[in-house]
């Protein structure tokens, strides 16, 4: 007895057949937008003490 597939499991077995470089793709992709390094405390403490308040209204004419 068969097991019934949808079609979209069957677009992507499909899909990995004819590239078998889409999932590590799909890794380099993620790695370029989501892990980041980790975040240094101290220079990050540092960035935010020499950051100059904005004025409540960028494009007023008041200086």
């Amino acid at each position: 007895m068969a097991m019934y597939e949808s079609d979209i499991t069957q677009f992507l077995k499909t899909l990995k057949q004819e590239r078998p470089a889409l999932e590590a793709e799909q890794r380099q992709g993620r790695n370029l937008l989501w892990d980041k390094a980790p975040i240094d405390l101290e220079e990050r403490a540092r960035a935010d003490e020499s950051r100059v308040a904005q004025k409540p209204y960028v494009y007023s004419s008041d200086n």
